[in-house]
């Protein structure tokens, strides 16, 4: 787990009251610790992201939620197609040989 302050050492102009505000808003969701906020390795990385988005591409604030939403889909979308591409394969080839040909593979 990550404390706050080694979030903020990691990211230039990234200040401890704007992070916090991202909390507030539920882009980012560590949990709760004795010390403020422990941040496991996705909260880091979903912090780089947003920052990324608000500080490099500058998108406003009002379309992060709307971004992430976006971006959380995507990766939901691509983890059930891992589990389909693992149920055909897991098919006998009589089976598994017509779903892949129609599939284009």
């Amino acid at each position: 787990m990550i404390q706050i302050s080694a979030i903020v050492a990691l990211l230039p102009d990234l200040g401890e009251p704007e992070l916090l505000t991202w909390i507030d808003r539920g882009w980012v969701r560590p949990e709760p610790a004795e010390t403020g906020w422990a941040f496991q390795d996705i909260d880091v990385a979903r912090i780089r992201l947003i920052y990324d988005l608000h500080h490099g591409m500058n998108v406003a604030d009002d379309m992060i939620p709307m971004v992430l939403s976006l971006l959380d889909q995507v990766y939901d979308l691509r983890g059930r197609l891992r589990m389909v591409l693992r149920a055909i394969e897991a098919q006998p080839e009589p089976v598994r040989s017509p779903i892949l040909t129609a599939l284009g593979g």
